[in-house]
């Protein structure tokens, strides 16, 4: 992708940038949504934040900021409308513009407790938990998630075999429905419960 302060459409599934990547300037969204995952070097993979209106993209802040290549993967979730702000014109506005500085350091407090969020459910919280966490963050307002086991494997930092043998418990107490890519939310209340079991 081009740096062009110009908003520019991106198709989703558009690679951001991988790892390895050197950053090419700040995002600025205006519509959509991208997601930010991190892939081990056994190839597992986790979903770190997501980024949309507003908010800031840590991996590109710090390496603006730090002067090195990105960590993870940025793809385009949904279809984008962003601007690219090249990174002179980043560390002018940082170091001249007050509310421009304000606005990007409060959106990376902010940020910081995605990560938060991601520690306790990856290090202190049971799967079936952060499963039901997952579910619930996704589902739309109709109570559908649409993902694949394998992208809730990803959501939740697992294997598909443990996300498949945990639905289908959920599914036998009547928590969730499930068809093919999709998983229905029957019973809300319940999952609530079971996410904030720990």
């Amino acid at each position: 992708m081009a740096v062009n302060a110009a908003p520019q459409r991106i198709e989703a599934g558009t690679v951001l940038f991988r790892a390895g990547d050197p950053c090419r300037g700040f995002v600025l969204l205006h519509e959509g949504t991208l997601r930010v995952t991190l892939t081990a070097a056994s190839g597992r993979e986790i979903v770190l934040y997501r980024v949309s209106r507003g908010d800031i993209c840590l991996q590109t802040f710090s390496c603006l900021v730090e002067g090195r290549d990105y960590a993870a993967c940025g793809v385009a979730e949904t279809a984008l409308l962003a601007e690219i702000m090249s990174a002179a014109d980043f560390h002018r506005r940082l170091a001249g513009d007050g509310e421009f500085r304000s606005q990007v350091f409060t959106a990376v407090a902010h940020r910081f407790s995605d990560f938060e969020r991601l520690v306790e459910d990856v290090a202190l919280t049971g799967f079936t938990a952060r499963l039901a966490r997952a579910l619930l963050r996704l589902a739309n307002a109709d109570g559908r998630v649409v993902a694949t086991h394998e992208q809730l494997a990803v959501e939740t930092g697992s294997g598909r075999a443990v996300v498949s043998r945990q639905l289908a418990r959920f599914a036998a107490a009547n928590l969730v429905g499930m068809e093919r890519g999709q998983v229905t939310l029957l019973d809300r209340d319940a999952l609530d419960s079971v996410a904030d079991d720990g």
